[in-house]
């Protein structure tokens, strides 16, 4: 069994696997009589011929150390979770090694960020830190296999 030491997350050590969604420092522009600033595009949609669909997915938490030993991925469309809640959570990933998952990495994300996984990415499932928590979700739906999921060698995640 092998250990990983879950990080903080950065857009530059994410980037492999998709985008972060945060506000930027400065925003695309600002509505509402000035009132709201609007950050525009942080990540796209890959629809793969299906349809872009909004749904809330409730997770139950995990601790630290954690046996990750599932891992899926989105062959057709992208992944974007984006918490609900006041809590940091968790992202694995795992580059894709000819079909297979390759070595996972385990991301430490902080409240109020998410993130958009590109489609084909391995992944860990929904895992909060703290308590039970609510993500909003925007995926694909439609016709075509658009789940694969693998048990790996179990890896624990330290923090």
């Amino acid at each position: 069994m092998s250990t990983i030491r879950a990080v903080p997350i950065s857009a530059e050590a994410f980037a492999p696997f998709g985008d972060l969604l945060a506000v930027r420092d400065m925003p695309t522009t600002l509505i509402n009589a000035g009132r709201c600033e609007r950050h525009d595009a942080l990540a796209t949609v890959e629809r793969g011929g299906g349809e872009a669909i909004i749904s809330i997915f409730r997770s139950q938490p995990v601790s630290l150390p954690y046996q990750c030993a599932l891992l899926e991925r989105h062959p057709l469309g992208s992944q974007a979770f984006m918490p609900l809640g006041p809590d940091p959570w968790l992202s694995i990933v795992a580059p894709d090694l000819g079909g297979k998952p390759g070595a996972p990495l385990a991301f430490v994300v902080p409240a109020g960020m998410g993130v958009n996984l590109r489609a084909g990415v391995w992944h860990g499932v929904l895992t909060p830190l703290e308590r039970p928590a609510d993500f909003l979700v925007v995926d694909r739906a439609g016709t075509g296999v658009n789940l694969e999921e693998v048990t790996i060698a179990p890896v624990t995640v330290t923090g």
